[in-house]
């Protein structure tokens, strides 16, 4: 079988070199931000969101030990709410682009990840014609798709930033989850 294979046959010597120098290329520590439900699991279980059931065991910078769920952006944002939502145009940027993420804004606004011309985006939806310009000013870019005037946030480096005017006129008014996309 190995020989229907892209394996190769190597000595040991030769495999533990390979192996160290792929090693020695990942770095030693990330730095990132998750969202993670910890504590006393058990009785929310069956609340928390089914998107990964995987539990982390980590440990911070002071050496506190954490076990729990990983959960989105959205779903913390939506636990941890009191009627406001406060989701920072980052969390939110990152929620989108994932694409289990709907966001509803005042006046009627929405926001999710659509796939147009075979690529991600995050696409505005229920903006009237009096909003264009303002749209355009803040940073999103239309494009006119089979007859209809469709509005999008940059996916990429200026991305949260423009979604950060937008969300700091149009405040988020409810989260919401949906299968990826």
């Amino acid at each position: 079988m190995m020989a229907d294979s892209h394996w190769q046959e190597t000595e040991r010597d030769t495999f533990a070199a390979v192996w160290q120098r792929e090693v020695d290329e990942v770095p030693a520590f990330t730095d990132g931000t998750i969202h993670m439900v910890s504590g006393l699991l058990l009785p929310v279980w069956k609340r928390l969101p089914n998107e990964s059931t995987r539990v982390y065991r980590l440990q911070t910078d002071d050496g506190e030990r954490i076990i729990g769920r990983r959960v989105s952006p959205a779903w913390a944002a939506n636990a941890a709410s009191t009627g406001t939502t406060n989701l920072s145009s980052d969390d939110a940027y990152s929620a989108l682009v994932d694409g289990r993420t709907i966001l509803d804004l005042a006046g009627g606004l929405q926001l999710r990840r659509a796939r147009v011309m075979g690529a991600n985006r995050i696409e505005l939806l229920g903006f009237s014609d009096t909003m264009r310009d303002r749209l355009r000013a803040y940073g999103l870019f239309s494009e006119i798709i089979s007859w209809k005037l469709r509005f999008f946030v940059p996916v990429g480096a200026s991305g949260p930033a423009v979604l950060g005017k937008l969300l700091d006129t149009y405040a988020i008014e409810r989260i919401s989850e949906r299968e990826a996309a």
